[in-house]
């Protein structure tokens, strides 16, 4: 996070996912990588997206002060307990494999920096995704086509994962693919970064 420039807005993210979902509406924005520790000593779910999201937002907003700032997070949750980016193959297996039959619940936090207001804005989006039950070939075959390994749960909704879908119950498409752009569009149309 080196030399700032008169960005005026800022994504708190490197997630190429976000990056694209920002390019449908957005000409003029930067994207930082926020280089934060994600370790933290919180139990619920929604409240530990909630604070990644908030601290990715705040780590960039120390460099670039006079921007509005848009951090993000997402947590796959499976059985009350998280389920983290797979990294490669067999864990992504593994990963699928338990999800196979069930409702996995994903939460994807947003952290609105307004440098003007000086306000934060945050919303927690809950989607949950009831997986087809299905063997190892159809995960095997899923993960070779689309090699989600950067993915919490191991699949890309922009890809082939509906394959692995029985439903998806959400009140924003877009949280699923990694910010609610729904919620997100309303705040800066509110603040007024949509409309010049």
């Amino acid at each position: 996070m080196q030399n700032p420039s008169a960005a005026t807005i800022v994504l708190a993210s490197s997630s190429v996912y976000r990056q694209h979902l920002l390019d449908r509406f957005l000409d003029d924005y930067e994207s930082v990588s926020p280089s934060v520790d994600e370790s933290a000593d919180i139990d619920d779910p929604a409240e530990l997206v909630a604070f990644l999201a908030r601290k990715k937002a705040e780590t960039v907003a120390t460099v670039y002060r006079k921007a509005l700032i848009i951090g993000a997070d997402q947590l796959a949750v499976l059985d009350g307990q998280v389920l983290g980016k797979p990294g490669d193959h067999q864990k992504a297996v593994e990963q699928l494999l338990r999800s196979s039959g069930k409702s996995v619940q994903f939460l994807t936090a947003v952290c609105v920096l307004d440098p003007i207001g000086k306000r934060r804005y945050e919303h927690v989006d809950k989607t949950v995704v009831r997986f087809r039950t299905f063997d190892r070939r159809l995960a095997d075959a899923y993960l070779k086509h689309d090699q989600p390994y950067d993915c919490a749960g191991s699949f890309r909704i922009e890809g082939a994962g509906f394959v692995l879908f029985e439903s998806v119950a959400t009140d924003d498409p877009t949280a699923l693919i990694g910010m609610p752009m729904i919620w997100l569009s309303g705040r800066l149309l509110e603040l007024g970064y949509l409309i010049p």
